[in-house]
């Protein structure tokens, strides 16, 4: 889980938001813009949050993606965010070498990709009606845009999996103008993520994986795969990936590094 870091320099007055949906809360903070754009931005991403949980809940029997992977419907009949979403899953899972997957013991399940995407697309609205920094955090994935103030990057602490109330890390934004942090892990949630080769709970030697890299919809995907591949195997692969940087924690406590992960530290 990460959460942004405040700073302590001269930055513009602050419009939060905090919205429960599709099983954990959205934070917003953003920073700059005309304040009424802002906050109507902000009801129309908190909307679309609500409408996508309706959309691909796999908890919802009446969801679109439910009816969907019951054969009671067609892609073509779903909403067109539907087919964007597979779309983006079948990619995630052609470059992760099919560690990334939503097909879950058989059945469509597309939750792996849902909330980085609908984080990033809630984040992107917002900077578009004026906003010259925006953070949101979806159940501890952050997707970054902008700046926080002049001269101010955003910041986002990594929980240390291994003690509880403490950081492995502090992920800096400096110098970019975008960039998410996304972990997945076993430390809060269980084993709840699936070797797609067995379709059961994957078992590593990990117990978290952060990737930091510009959109959280890949972010989000390839925290999963490395997850799923274990130490080893993550990290080479993470390194294999442009743009992208993991920070993984073993069982034992070991923090293995992508090579370019320190220039993201701060």
């Amino acid at each position: 889980m990460a959460d942004p870091v405040a700073g302590s320099a001269q930055a513009p007055a602050a419009v939060r938001r905090v919205e429960e949906t599709m099983g954990t809360v959205f934070s917003f903070d953003v920073r700059g813009g005309e304040p009424a754009a802002v906050r109507a931005a902000l009801d129309e991403a908190t909307a679309e949050l609500r409408r996508v949980d309706e959309v691909f809940s796999t908890y919802r029997e009446d969801s679109e993606v439910s009816r969907l992977a019951r054969g009671e419907t067609t892609l073509a009949r779903c909403v067109p965010e539907v087919a964007e979403v597979l779309e983006l899953a079948a990619e995630a899972e052609r470059v992760s070498d099919g560690w990334f997957s939503t097909a879950y013991r058989g059945r469509l399940d597309p939750t792996g990709i849902v909330k980085g995407w609908a984080v990033e697309c809630a984040a992107r609205r917002v900077a578009a009606a004026g906003a010259t920094g925006v953070s949101v955090n979806g159940g501890g994935d952050v997707q970054l845009l902008g700046t926080p103030g002049t001269g101010r990057p955003w910041r986002v602490g990594v929980s240390d999996p291994l003690r509880p109330g403490g950081l492995a890390a502090v992920v800096s934004a400096a110098g970019a103008r975008e960039l998410a942090v996304a972990t997945s892990g076993s430390a809060e949630r269980g084993a709840h993520i699936v070797d797609p080769r067995t379709g059961r709970p994957a078992v590593t030697d990990l117990v978290s994986v952060t990737v930091v890299a510009a959109r959280l919809t890949w972010a989000d995907c390839w925290a999963t795969a490395a997850f799923a591949r274990g130490a080893r195997e993550g990290l080479r692969w993470l390194e294999s990936l442009d743009g992208v940087e993991g920070l993984l924690v073993t069982a034992g406590g070991e923090v293995r590094c992508t090579g370019g992960l320190a220039a993201r530290l701060g």
